[in-house]
């Protein structure tokens, strides 16, 4: 047994799951299966705030069902227990502070994208084929000489482009 294992038993944790890395693989099984397990009234007792969540927006997702479910979280390494006033307050300043950051990188991307459009720079994937190669496929397209996969291969465009694209066309001159 682990001394984590050993903190977990001494304060009061009947049952325990733990999570394995094997294969170079990092499984969430334990988790998974104490997410299950547990019921209403219970407390989920981690070692560290780490062992729950991968990112700090899926802890607070993660804590939040919990509550709803009215089951207490508790970290035994950060001193948190949702289970008190106390803990409560510090994980909703945990979810307020996370959320700002939501807000602040998608003032900052908003922000950037109208810089980049003053600047003449549009977003988005770059078109494969432009009005001339467009034309060029209408006309081939119109030979019967022309099989499909030659047409795609002289534009060097896969079929799926060339009819996307002459598609388009048809729908702007209905």
């Amino acid at each position: 047994m682990s001394h984590r294992t050993d903190a977990l038993r001494e304060h009061g944790c009947e049952k325990i799951f733990t999570d394995h890395i094997s294969g170079g693989k990092f499984t969430r099984e334990g988790l998974r299966e104490a997410l299950e397990y547990i019921r209403p009234g219970d407390t989920l007792v981690v070692w560290k705030l780490d062992r729950l969540g991968r990112s700090l927006k899926h802890l607070i997702e993660v804590v939040n069902d919990l509550h709803e479910k009215n089951i207490g979280f508790r970290s035994l390494q950060e001193n948190m227990d949702t289970t008190s006033s106390g803990g409560k307050l510090i994980f909703h300043v945990f979810g307020a502070l996370a959320e700002f950051e939501r807000e602040i990188i998608r003032e900052r991307t908003q922000a950037g994208l109208k810089a980049a459009r003053a600047r003449g720079r549009l977003g988005g994937r770059p078109r494969v084929m432009d009005d001339k190669k467009l034309k060029m496929a209408q006309s081939l397209m119109e030979n019967p000489d022309y099989s499909v996969s030659e047409i795609c291969e002289t534009l060097q465009v896969s079929k799926s482009t060339l009819y996307r694209y002459i598609g388009r066309s048809k729908k702007k001159e209905g």
